[in-house]
């Protein structure tokens, strides 16, 4: 079973998820995606999973977000993609992955519906 959870170890909700998937026995793949940015193509496949648009999965309190004035009606959803993958500090965390399956680690036991 592969698990994959793109995680901020500065994050208290993405430590507990990690821990709640620990505490299970899970050991899934972490990815730091502050280090290692995704790419377009995962992100918006990402998004299709969880059903989300852009938006819905950014981080709208952070400086970047106002900074580039993120919140403009006309940005097209690629835009929105492309200042998440330039800016990984916008992208809500923590993601779990499963089996082709998605959930938002917010709250954190959230990622147990997809095991």
């Amino acid at each position: 079973m592969s698990i994959t959870l793109y995680h901020n170890p500065r994050c208290s909700k993405s430590r507990e998820t990690l821990q709640l998937l620990r505490d299970r026995g899970l050991e899934p793949e972490i990815v730091d995606y502050l280090k290692t940015p995704l790419t377009f193509t995962t992100l918006n496949q990402i998004l299709h999973q969880l059903g989300l648009e852009p938006r819905q999965l950014m981080r709208t309190k952070e400086k970047e977000y106002r900074e580039l004035g993120l919140d403009n009606p006309a940005l097209t959803r690629q835009d929105l993609i492309r200042a998440m993958i330039a800016h990984p500090i916008l992208i809500e965390r923590p993601i779990l992955l499963k089996d082709g399956r998605a959930a938002l680690g917010r709250p954190p036991e959230t990622v147990l519906t997809i095991l």
